[in-house]
């Protein structure tokens, strides 16, 4: 990719032409969150370093041209030759210029593999750039839909609340008509009592996702949508599909992949080293002597230089076989995470299965819940064989089943998100 920040560039010109700067959508927070993102604009700065080496490293292959120039001025006085007679004065003025050009011709193959390195590092610089970028979308979009989440949970266990407080009236009136024993309005005070408690903790939880949210936006919260399992983003049909994906896009093993190049690149440059280098100068030098018989003296040099290293005391070779060991590692790094690859995209494909599996499964708990707890309410409410145990039970699964449900369409749309990132097929267009 020619561009480290592209991501945030398309996610930018889609909110500025979009007509969507006031909807504060999932899309609006992640452009918040790259643009906001300190250890993403210190990688950037990483990446527009090693553009900056790699222009260095051109330079191995350009001449290099050198202007010098001197000038001498002196005088001197009361000189006296042998006999003790004064001589006049003597000014003595010189000066020279030169002009030196210096190629190297050959340096065995130093330069060109010092080149390709660079580049290399360069790619890996937007990929290292690229996996923070993605890393800021992965949290973003759980921050974003988990503070949808933890809201809901909130306000569930407030209702539930509620529904203890006029249920705990409504027995203590019923006690007073000696409807239900003394035990039954316990059950309810204390069914109360755990509601509060457990709202208490909601609340708690709420607040951790606000800051949390807060802290990778760097936004504030606004009043967000209800939760949506249909994203939009583009899936895999599934796992041989995901596996392919992620062996062509995972920037993890890519990074893993020029490291090894990067380490292969390093030895030839050591081996290298012990090779011979030649090189060629010419320069020009003109010279004036104002107190010489010559004015000018101009002087043209040509050198040829070749070098060969013989011996260094064992240091080129052991460098070289520590390059060697370095180029291993890169190969035994490189097949791990081949392996880590392989497994993670696995586990994330049976992740968003198991997460599709349990969000239908909890819709249906849900349905049923709220069938059984209508007619139970409404046969306890009219006096039908209906205990308050019965009632609060009722209640009790009701909260679960919504409790459940939400967390349920949390974790299939952060599958997906996770999945897409894993097989590199994530497209901010596609979301929703």
């Amino acid at each position: 990719m020619k561009y480290p920040n592209i991501i945030y560039i398309i996610l930018l010109n889609l909110l500025l032409f979009s007509g969507v700067q006031a909807d504060e959508n999932l899309k609006y927070f992640i452009i918040k969150a790259i643009d906001n993102n300190l250890q993403l604009n210190a990688e950037r700065k990483t990446f527009e370093s090693a553009k900056q080496n790699k222009n260095i490293n051109r330079s191995e292959f350009l001449p290099n041209i050198t202007i010098s120039g001197n000038q001498t001025s002196s005088t001197s006085t009361n000189i006296k030759n042998q006999s003790g007679a004064n001589l006049a004065d003597t000014n003595l003025d010189s000066e020279s210029r030169t002009i030196s050009l210096e190629q190297k011709i050959f340096s065995g193959f130093k330069g060109v593999n010092t080149f390709k390195k660079s580049e290399l590092e360069t790619q890996k610089a937007n990929l290292e750039l690229k996996k923070v970028e993605q890393q800021i979308i992965l949290d973003t979009a759980f921050a974003y839909f988990d503070y949808i989440f933890k809201s809901k949970n909130e306000k569930f266990n407030l209702a539930n609340v509620n529904l203890f407080e006029r249920q705990v009236e409504f027995d203590s009136a019923r006690l007073q008509k000696g409807e239900i024993t003394l035990t039954d309005l316990a059950q309810s005070e204390s069914s109360l009592a755990a509601a509060n408690a457990n709202l208490i903790k909601a609340k708690t939880e709420f607040l951790s996702s606000i800051r949390n949210f807060e802290r990778v936006t760097k936004e504030k919260t606004p009043n967000f949508k209800d939760l949506n399992e249909i994203v939009g983003l583009t899936l895999p049909k599934n796992l041989n599909s995901s596996i392919e994906l992620s062996n062509l896009n995972n920037l993890s093993l890519l990074i893993s992949k020029l490291e090894y190049e990067i380490a292969s690149k390093e030895l030839n440059i050591e081996r290298a080293r012990l090779s011979p280098s030649a090189s060629l100068e010419i320069s020009k030098t003109e010279n004036q002597d104002f107190s010489s018989s010559i004015d000018e003296k101009d002087e043209e040099t040509v050198k040829a230089t070749i070098t060969w290293p013989i011996f260094k005391g064992g240091e080129n070779i052991s460098t070289i076989k520590k390059s060697s060991f370095e180029k291993q590692r890169a190969q035994l790094l490189l097949d791990d995470t081949k392996d880590k690859v392989l497994t993670d995209t696995s586990n994330l494909w049976s992740r968003y299965q198991s997460s599709k599996g349990v969000l239908d499964a909890t819709k249906a708990q849900l349905k049923a819940a709220e069938i059984a707890n209508e007619g139970i309410t409404l046969e306890y409410d009219t006096g039908n064989k209906r205990t308050t145990l019965e009632v609060i039970q009722s209640r009790s699964f009701l909260l679960e089943a919504r409790t459940a449900y939400a967390k349920a369409q949390r974790d299939f749309i952060v599958s997906q998100f996770e999945l897409v990132m894993q097989i590199g097929t994530f497209s901010i267009n596609s979301i929703k």
